[in-house]
């Protein structure tokens, strides 16, 4: 089963929909109506199972509190059009390197038009993050530029992430990989890998420098080793990004990922960033796209709202400590400040980021990279 992120109009009563029917059903599996009577969709399955773990791992009630009071001051902020901000963010995305190994042209890292200095988030700092967050936070998202697996603490971070109780999730293109054995016994809950083509020639056309063939190896090897982990909770997810040279290859790659035991793949609209762009790299069935084009011009099919969950719900935090925004702001031009200077927690709620809340619940577009970002919409998995 292969799914889609598509962006679409938000509708927050789909999110809630029979939700709690079904996931009774998924936490009671002997009810005699069972859940797959009632949840006849690979992608529900799927998705209760991630939440029934997240739920599992990283529940407190002082986390699910923090969260709501997030969610209600956020919906509070967007009405009155002033930041209100109750709580601490319940997701947070750090970055363990902006190094990577491929050289994927539509990624500012791997084209090298990253203007950030380099390096390598240390274990120390990445502890003193997570001590700091671990009261209020569930989830971290351990990727944002670069290739998390190159800084050689990944392992150990995700441990100790996981000695906190916290449910971690990665982005990778599996290429380089520590071993197997260490990855599904770190206490990792969540990997996305990048498999983006279903021959070399395909797969090397957009992840340039990589190896198919390696990515097909290091899966089957992390299939297997899961397999022999009985406690092991890890999923493997494809994130398949659909564009004009590997559009038509999606009903193999659905075989791939069941050949190759995967859980799932995910098929991902890709962001542009030029004309050129829209030539050599956007899909031409317009289902793929998040963009309308006119001419030589691009923008987002649903406009621009003024509003953004992510600046209540999910900051990002950088290798060198410096805080950001959100992960849009690539080049952390917008500074919130570093943590190796203040207390994290302190940031989230400073003057600086809430003048930048307050500027985008008036005005989203005057930010170059608020104008080229989904916010403000949902992705919507949908079935192809």
């Amino acid at each position: 089963m292969v799914f889609i992120y598509k962006s679409t109009p938000s509708r927050g009563i789909d999110a809630i929909n029979t939700f709690s029917v079904r996931w009774y059903l998924y936490i009671n599996p002997h009810h005699p109506k069972g859940i797959d009577r009632y949840v006849e969709s690979t992608k529900e399955k799927i998705m209760l199972k991630k939440i029934y773990y997240l739920t599992k791992k990283s529940f407190t009630w002082t986390r699910f509190t923090n969260a709501l009071k997030i969610i209600i001051s956020y919906y509070i902020s967007i009405i009155i059009k002033k930041p209100i901000v109750w709580g601490y963010p319940p997701i947070v995305m750090i970055e363990p390197t902006n190094y990577c190994n491929l050289r994927c042209p539509l990624c500012p890292s791997g084209a090298n038009t990253l203007k950030r200095d380099r390096g390598f988030m240390t274990y120390g700092m990445f502890k003193q993050i997570i001590d700091e967050i671990e009261k209020y936070t569930f989830m971290i998202l351990l990727w944002n530029q670069g290739e998390p697996f190159l800084n050689p603490d990944i392992i150990d971070m995700i441990e100790y992430a996981h000695s906190k109780k916290i449910y971690i999730m990665t982005s990778t293109n599996a290429n380089e990989l520590p071993s197997s054995e260490y990855i599904v016994k770190s206490g990792l809950d969540l990997m996305l890998i990048s498999l983006d083509g279903a021959s070399q020639d395909s797969y090397n056309k957009y992840r340039n420098n990589g190896s198919l063939q390696k990515v097909i190896d290091n899966v089957r090897e992390l299939v297997k080793i899961r397999a022999k982990v009985a406690d092991s909770t890890l999923q493997l997810i494809n994130q398949f990004l659909v564009m004009k040279h590997n559009e038509n290859e999606i009903e193999r790659i659905k075989e791939m990922t069941t050949e190759l035991g995967l859980d799932d793949t995910v098929l991902k609209n890709i962001q542009i960033y030029s004309k050129e762009d829209i030539v050599n790299f956007l899909p031409e069935n317009p289902k793929y796209r998040r963009y309308k084009i006119t001419g030589d011009n691009f923008e987002l099919k649903y406009g621009i709202k003024n509003r953004c969950y992510r600046l209540w719900t999910q900051p990002v935090i950088n290798w060198n400590g410096d805080v950001a925004v959100c992960c849009f702001d690539k080049n952390n031009e917008y500074k919130i400040g570093s943590v190796k200077k203040h207390n994290f927690l302190d940031l989230w709620k400073s003057n600086r980021m809430n003048v930048f809340r307050q500027t985008i619940l008036k005005n989203r577009q005057l930010f170059d990279f608020c104008r080229n970002c989904g916010e403000g919409v949902d992705l919507k998995i949908k079935k192809v």
